[in-house]
């Protein structure tokens, strides 16, 4: 259940959740960057039990796309599939450093208000 600030700003609540799964996807596998990153499908799987998602308050690519104009998450293209397709990949994402700085920022605030 999601706390009373948590409901208020359903946006930040959603931010923190999906740097929380990008940093645990950098962590699980470091040293193997190719595995470091996530793609949007495997973002709305892992968060398609989160409260704000599942009560449709905010939309998973418009969050990663505000994460992503904030330099928080990087978008790395897609390899490209045989020449007769022509369709690259979709993007994966990767947390960056001010993502993991805001991340801990914002469990430092919660911590405190508490």
């Amino acid at each position: 259940m999601p706390s009373e600030d948590e409901q208020r700003d359903p946006v930040h609540a959603t931010l923190v959740a999906i740097l929380q799964q990008l940093n645990r996807a950098e962590s699980i596998h470091e040293g193997q960057e190719r595995r470091q990153t996530l793609e949007l499908r495997e973002i709305e799987r892992l968060l398609s039990d989160f409260w704000a998602i599942r009560h449709d308050h905010v939309k998973i690519p418009l969050v990663l796309g505000l994460l992503v104009r904030n330099g928080m998450v990087e978008a790395q293209a897609g390899d490209r599939v045989p020449a007769r397709s022509r369709t690259p990949s979709p993007a994966s994402y990767r947390i960056t450093t001010e993502g993991k700085r805001f991340l801990v920022d914002s469990s430092e605030q919660a911590d405190r208000i508490r």
